[in-house]
């Protein structure tokens, strides 16, 4: 529902801030004193069209927001008019386009009558508002289309230009036959090939480096000698024995680390054969990363991968029959379910316009017909369409010229479907009627109020007397400007209210009287529902 309304500079609104209330909410006042301009505004919070005429002559921009709820969660909708320049929507608090809040819009409120933001006239709102009445199981329809989808997807993910997938098998092919020719099997087999190329790269050089550690270390006059030498000076005396111990530590370390380095320069041995053979290995393995992947690991993945679109491209017209076979099933199924929905949607059509068409003469429209037309294949084609008048030919509901006539259709439909947005805003819906006709609309719309909010804009006290709550517009003259302002009424108010409706004297006794009368009969039939 919408919870709060603020405008600053719309129209003759100089600034406004409500709270608005569940049920059926009654807008009236004096003609000129800007009732329309609330629905304006809401139009404005729907993604209307935002005209730089709307803004109070003075002011640089009009301001618009609105605070919603819709199944639990709260939205703040936000629109600015700029006498010149362009509009900005905002959501949320965040910029937003008009048409991100029309989306939102049409699960957030219906306007009827003279604007344009009507769900209930799009083809697919009628057609679910057809399924809905109808109870029409859309199940079995959308499992059968899926189920179509599913196998033209895969159907289309094989290929469906020979010459393209016999290009693409030779391709696939060559690709797969490069790969296992290069028998990858270890990812890191990169990394230690270049251990290896530097091993055997660097061959002489590791044998003379060993050689010379060898004579630096354990050879004629090297450093095992003279820490041997060393050791023979101190062993036996006394106050070097600790000393000794760890020199003759020392001197086994050393041969230890000759025998090493004997043993890894011994090992070294120059292979240029080797050495071309890693080379030429690393340069495969780096032009196939090239081509294939980041690096060998990629490789091994993308060669795996290509092995399975060889085999679905070697299997290609076994598993293509197949497809194609259950496609003419899935196609069968799809159409038998089609023309069942289609059959369900044509038997509720005629029911849903009788339905909508019985409680039109209660509301001013005693010789109006409704048709519902339903074509397609599976019915999915859903029409609404309205003759207002005797001898007039069914036409749809967008192209139905009275506003009111169109609004007291949608006030008929709306009254027979459950579901709709939460809140319903009706402009002009008793527009040339009155007396009893007032009531009866006034009925509808209070019953209406007790599933959704509703915002009426009226200049009948019998549609007012059955608000919830009443909203009233009051224009105020100063010497350079008029200014209106909108107030919620008590009950004394609004009894003084629906006085001026009634003969134009708010102080009247006698139009406070029939005032009364007017909310008491209304009370009686809200009970009698």
């Amino acid at each position: 529902m919408l919870l709060e309304l603020a405008v600053a500079d719309l129209g003759v609104i100089d600034r406004l801030s409500l709270t608005i209330p569940p049920g059926m909410i009654a807008l009236t006042g004096e003609t000129g004193a800007g009732k329309t301009l609330l629905v304006d505004a809401i139009d404005l919070l729907m993604g209307g069209r935002a005209d730089p005429g709307l803004v109070r002559p003075g002011a640089a921009e009009a301001v618009v927001d609105g605070r919603f709820e819709l199944d639990g969660e709260e939205y703040v909708l936000s629109r600015v008019v700029v006498a010149e320049g362009r509009s900005r929507a905002y959501l949320n608090g965040r910029p937003a386009t008009a048409s991100a809040l029309g989306e939102l819009g049409v699960r957030l409120v219906d306007l009827h009558g003279q604007h344009s933001h009507q769900s209930l006239l799009g083809v697919e709102a009628q057609r679910d508002a057809l399924d809905t009445f109808g109870r029409i199981d859309l199940g079995p329809l959308l499992a059968a289309r899926t189920a179509l989808a599913e196998i033209d997807d895969a159907l289309a993910a094989m290929g469906g230009d020979e010459r393209a997938r016999a290009r693409e098998l030779d391709l696939v092919r060559y690709q797969v036959g490069e790969l296992d020719e290069a028998d990858l099997a270890d990812p890191d087999e990169d990394a230690k090939l270049a251990e290896a190329e530097e091993l055997l790269a660097n061959a002489v050089a590791h044998q003379e480096v060993a050689a010379a550690a060898l004579d630096a270390l354990i050879h004629d006059d090297g450093a095992r000698d003279g820490i041997a030498g060393a050791l023979s000076q101190l062993d036996g005396r006394g106050p070097f024995t600790g000393v000794a111990v760890r020199l003759r530590d020392v001197v086994a370390e050393i041969d230890d680390i000759g025998d090493a380095i004997r043993a890894v320069g011994d090992g070294i041995e120059p292979d240029p054969e080797e050495l071309e053979r890693v080379l030429a290995r690393r340069r495969l393995l780096h032009d196939l990363c090239r081509k294939y992947g980041d690096d060998v690991a990629t490789v091994i993945a993308e060669r795996d991968s290509l092995r399975l679109r060889l085999k679905e491209l070697e299997d290609h017209d076994a598993v293509a029959a197949e497809l194609d076979a259950k496609r003419a099933r899935a196609a069968e199924a799809l159409a038998n379910v089609q023309a069942k929905v289609a059959r369900a949607r044509r038997a509720a059509a005629p029911d849903l316009a009788a339905a909508i068409e019985a409680h039109l003469p209660a509301l001013a429209m005693p010789n109006a017909r409704v048709g519902v037309d339903v074509e397609g294949i599976d019915g999915g084609d859903v029409s609404f369409r309205l003759a207002a008048n005797p001898g007039s030919d069914l036409q749809a509901l967008a192209k139905v010229a009275s506003g009111g006539e169109l609004a007291r259709a949608m006030l008929a439909l709306r009254s027979v479907l459950s579901e709709a947005p939460p809140v319903l805003v009706f402009d002009e819906v008793d527009a040339g009627i009155g007396g009893q006709a007032g009531f009866a609309v006034g009925r509808s719309l209070s019953n209406l109020g007790d599933r959704h909010q509703v915002l009426v804009v009226t200049h009948l006290p019998q549609v007012a007397a059955f608000a919830d709550a009443h909203l009233a517009v009051e224009k105020r003259q100063g010497d350079d400007e008029t200014v209106s302002e909108i107030r919620l009424l008590d009950e004394d108010e609004q009894l003084v209210e629906l006085a001026r409706m009634l003969s134009g004297q708010p102080d009247s006794e006698t139009a406070r009287q029939h005032a009364r009368e007017l909310i008491e009969e209304a009370s009686a039939q809200k009970r009698t529902g």
